[in-house]
């Protein structure tokens, strides 16, 4: 473990701090940190900067309630740059975006890596901001009986794929499960993050009754 003397502050007495969504991967913003924020940050278990502009200490989310829950704080090679990996209450950006990164430089012709928050997020635009053509705002504008009707009928592709064991169909099926699913989940403001903390609760469950049994 690295300790904050070991940590190589500039001139200013200021170190970078790369915050990154632990779940998505995507980064939110580059922020500096002092060794009394960076203190602050670890005793909190929030991130706390040094703000250049305003000089002063900036706990994020002390008036805007975008707290930044911190998972994990790590230094580069060199000890002069941090990243810290952190699970967030709402946007990153003071301009209500997720990212403060959303002005495109330049794209390659490479395909950009699938993320399951990523779909979630592009669902969200298309109902936010229908798109002519788009199945997806299709079942949007349809409401929730459609989107509803779909989920069934891809439940029972499911099932017959599964019973007839044709695995190659059946991840197809299911993939077209998860994406109305996903449909689904938008539609009625249910987020990622509440079907995993439901999902994690389930496992604690589950081993609490594996204890009992094995006792």
């Amino acid at each position: 473990m690295v300790n904050i003397d070991e940590l190589k502050f500039d001139e200013n007495g200021l170190i970078p701090a790369i915050v990154v969504d632990t779940e998505s991967k995507k980064v939110l913003t580059l922020a500096y940190m002092n060794r009394e924020s960076l203190s602050i940050s670890m005793e909190k278990g929030l991130t706390c900067f040094w703000s250049r502009s305003r000089r002063t200490l900036w706990l994020k989310g002390e008036t805007s309630g975008n707290y930044q829950h911190i998972v994990s704080i790590t230094a580069d090679c060199d000890r002069d740059a941090l990243v810290v990996e952190v699970r967030k209450d709402g946007p990153a950006c003071h301009l209500g975006t997720d990212s403060c990164f959303t002005a495109p430089v330049y794209d390659s012709d490479a395909p950009e890596e699938f993320t399951y928050r990523g779909l979630y997020e592009l669902l969200q635009g298309r109902k936010a901001s229908p798109k002519e053509g788009s199945y997806t705002s299709y079942l949007f504008d349809k409401g929730i009986d459609k989107i509803l009707k779909k989920v069934g009928e891809e439940s029972t592709e499911v099932i017959i794929a599964g019973k007839a064991g044709d695995k190659r169909e059946t991840v197809y099926e299911l993939a077209d499960l998860a994406y109305h699913a996903t449909v689904l989940m938008v539609e009625m403001g249910i987020t990622p993050e509440e079907l995993k903390a439901e999902l994690a609760s389930r496992h604690v469950i589950d081993k609490k009754v594996k204890q009992e049994k094995m006792t």
